[in-house]
């Protein structure tokens, strides 16, 4: 535990001195009590509890003012608190390559069931949206509260072919950012970095009204988060690291799930057979750009333990929260607790 005003601990000094001058009026009382005829009839009065119980509101009053003095220290502590973030992207990927059953019953079902599953376990003011790519990215469901018509739209993916996994990022980034000019089409092209200058934002110099885009941190925009999943590694569409760097530059968390096999698997549909391998490095890649992290999911059971967690990491952070209050309330507490009880056995305050 850290404070923002250490000096104010200092007063604390004085707590030790008020103790003195307590046990002084107690010394002081006794003197005036042997001036009664018969000293035994008070301590007869008084009684073994009644001399405990006295001591009892000082004894509060003392600590209450220790913890009025920790609270103007301004006291910091490092505590799990809901997440800033309030909506995620789910890009996942549809390509042919999901009906693999190396993921029992089949990639897409495993992932299909994961992110239903992920679903359930987000608070209900998280936003979600949705992106399902393949040869292209689509937005199968802008961010909304609903969670029967985030499942609805799960449930209606239909496999295609090609992996773009570069499209699957930028797409979600446009949903996040409607007004920021993402433009898919001439990232794919290549036109700004033939012209050198940021892919993820047409030339602009300030000279037409708008405001120039400036990067900022990456990982430092808290209010959103991309869930990227695939099975394949790309083969068409943007590049997948420089989409990770337009979300890098936006301040953007990629978290990245590979599922299926790292070393290849040959697989075949209706009369015809492609060989898919995971791209573990590109997503591992992605992630660390983006200062998010990449998760593995093998199996089905993988898979729904990776979303558990993606689910906890999302909505709970550490951050260092000042704690000013809960001291001022316990203070505040034993204050009202010493004059109670005061007032309950002596008819009086302290």
């Amino acid at each position: 535990m850290t404070f923002l005003w250490p000096e104010f601990l200092l007063l604390l000094l004085a707590l030790p001195l008020l103790v003195l001058l307590y046990m002084w009026l107690l010394r002081r009382k006794k003197k005036n009590a042997l001036r009664y005829a018969s000293l035994s009839i008070i301590r007869e009065a008084m009684g073994k509890g009644q001399s405990f119980r006295r001591h009892v509101p000082p004894l509060l009053f003392l600590l209450s003012l220790a913890a009025m003095l920790a609270a103007a220290s301004r006291p910091l502590a490092v505590i799990s608190l809901p997440s800033q973030q309030e909506t995620i992207m789910l890009a996942m990927d549809v390509s042919g390559s999901m009906r693999a059953t190396d993921v029992q019953p089949n990639r897409l079902v495993a992932s299909q069931n994961a992110a239903k599953a992920f679903l359930a376990e987000l608070p209900r003011n998280v936003r979600v949206g949705i992106v399902a790519f393949a040869g292209t990215a689509a937005v199968v469901q802008s961010p909304t509260l609903n969670r029967e018509d985030l499942t609805a739209a799960i449930d209606k993916f239909q496999l295609q072919r090609g992996t773009a996994i570069g499209n699957g990022i930028v797409v979600s980034l446009a949903e996040l950012f409607p007004d920021a000019g993402i433009d898919l089409a001439s990232m794919q092209t290549g036109r700004e970095r033939q012209r050198g200058v940021a892919i993820d934002q047409p030339a602009n110099d300030g000279k037409d009204g708008k405001k120039p885009f400036v990067p900022v941190a990456p990982g430092s925009y808290t209010s959103a988060a991309i869930i990227l999943l695939t099975d394949g590694q790309r083969t068409t569409g943007v590049d997948s690291m420089d989409a990770a760097k337009v979300a890098a530059d936006r301040g953007v968390r990629v978290y990245t799930v590979g599922i299926g096999t790292v070393d290849g698997e040959t697989i075949g549909f209706e009369g015809w057979s492609m060989r898919v391998r995971l791209d573990e490095e590109t997503l591992k890649g992605i992630a660390r750009n983006t200062q998010a992290e990449y998760f593995y999911a093998g199996t089905a059971a993988d898979l729904q333990k990776v979303y558990q967690s993606l689910s906890s990491r999302l909505t709970v952070v550490k951050k260092e929260t000042e704690i000013s209050a809960i001291f001022a309330l316990v203070a505040a507490a034993l204050a009202l607790l010493s004059a109670g009880l005061s007032l309950a056995w002596f008819n009086r305050i302290l």
